[in-house]
């Protein structure tokens, strides 16, 4: 029996690492670095409709889409649910929750039933701290999706702000 488990444990170990590959979080990482990585990752599946987590919520790990597609949402000033992202396979989300301890700034919904893989805050944390060269590395690509979304976000804003006198 435990023979059986650790061969599905290598097998989703191997499926995890051919995920990553597609990501570009992880597009500088190589061989042994990324099954390092695919140890500290947890697999998860969600239906339809489901909420991964509520704005509001403590943010202690980021999300990876393997299938489906997530939905970002985020309370406006009339209380309306309203939608800011459309979040499909290869693409990440929660990235700022490894990062800080601010609550989560948006809310997460599975669109359509999807697969996704965590990094937890505790588990990146082990990383920088064993492996301090495949966190810097993932930490320099967290910053650059993040300078990416801010970089979208100041485009979208534009078109709302009037110039300043």
């Amino acid at each position: 029996m435990k023979k059986n488990n650790a061969i599905r444990e290598n097998k989703m170990r191997k499926d995890i690492i051919n995920y990553l590959i597609d990501f570009p979080l992880f597009d500088a990482l190589k061989g042994n670095q990324l099954n390092i990585v695919a140890e500290h990752m947890n697999y998860y599946e969600i239906d339809k409709g489901e909420i991964l987590f509520k704005e509001g919520d403590k943010g202690d790990y980021i999300c990876f889409v393997l299938d489906g597609v997530i939905d970002v949402l985020k309370k406006s000033v009339t209380g309306d649910s309203i939608v800011i992202s459309v979040l499909p396979k290869g693409r990440s989300f929660g990235e700022m929750s490894i990062l800080d301890n601010f609550p989560r700034s948006a809310t997460a919904k599975a669109r359509i039933k999807s697969s996704f893989l965590t990094l937890t805050q505790t588990s990146f944390d082990t990383i920088l701290k064993d492996y301090p060269q495949i966190g810097i590395t993932i930490l320099k690509g967290i910053s650059r999706i993040l300078s990416q979304n801010l970089r979208q976000t100041s485009s979208r804003l534009a078109d709302y702000i009037l110039p300043i006198a």
